[in-house]
């Protein structure tokens, strides 16, 4: 078992905490080595004090296309929310490439978006193809495939690049889900989340892997919020833990946990 110490890189809108990651452009030497090479998911924690631009995620086969790597599914736990605070959860429509490429170039996007409010425990989806913006106010668990791939559409002119063409080429309209309180248990073709909650204690053993371990047979416990320990570890709110296939997880204390694993097509 490792805890992982966060990588921070300050944005104009607040901050990022890269907590698990072996992507190179923020990786953990220790989580890469323990790990033993290229994890497929990377776990932030986000703060957005302010609105972050209008963006789309390639898929795979549209980010092997334009950039040779993963593309990027990711999902969202609200972690905070201020009061009304909202997200952009794809469009409110359907518009061709055109109509969104006008709707640019007259800083008229936000009439094509669709605006959702949240609060602490929702849960959001965002298969890669879904245009999104992060609003002011929140804090977010990130869980994404491991790709670091992100095509600005519309930067409510902030001035920052943005990749227009690239992006309305990576708009897809498939897989969005209702806005809601986390299920307890979620799955998509890359990653499963499992809620957990530990009244005084907890345990399980990890199942082993099959033949010879991978990065990908490797398991991730986030702390949503509570106080104790992670075998023997103090364990508070965000800090994360790794563990190896056929580790044992002993949790005691009063903690509310987010096991984070790749999907099982992905360990196959």
């Amino acid at each position: 078992m490792m805890k992982l110490n966060a990588i921070q890189a300050d944005k104009i809108w607040g901050y990022e905490r890269w907590i698990a990651s072996t992507h190179p452009n923020g990786c953990q030497k220790e989580f890469e080595q323990f790990a033993g090479g290229d994890y497929p998911l990377l776990v932030k924690v986000i703060q957005a004090n302010d609105t972050l631009s209008v963006q789309v995620h390639p898929d795979d086969t549209t980010a092997q296309l334009y950039e040779q790597c993963r593309g990027k599914t990711e999902c969202w736990y609200v972690l905070s929310a201020g009061k009304d605070a909202q997200l952009v959860y794809g469009m409110n429509g359907i518009y061709s490439p055109s109509e969104i490429r006008r709707a640019i170039e007259t800083n008229s996007m936000s009439d094509l978006l669709r605006y959702v409010k949240v609060e602490a425990g929702d849960f959001v989806y965002i298969p890669a193809g879904t245009v999104h913006a992060i609003g002011g106010g929140l804090r977010l668990l990130e869980v994404q495939q491991s790709s670091d791939i992100t095509y600005r559409l519309f930067d409510w002119g902030r001035g920052r690049e943005c990749h227009v063409e690239k992006g309305i080429a990576s708009i897809k309209n498939e897989g969005i889900r209702d806005v809601a309180r986390f299920p307890g248990v979620f799955s998509c073709p890359y990653f499963l989340l499992e809620e957990i909650t530990v009244e005084s204690r907890y345990s399980t053993l990890l199942p082993p892997a099959k033949g010879e371990s991978r990065p990908s047979d490797y398991v991730l416990f986030f702390v949503l919020d509570g106080e104790g320990k992670v075998n023997g570890k103090k364990a508070a709110a965000e800090d994360i833990f790794a563990f190896a296939p056929g580790e044992e997880v002993s949790a005691s204390g009063d903690l509310h946990l987010m096991k984070i694993m790749p999907a099982a097509e992905r360990r196959s």
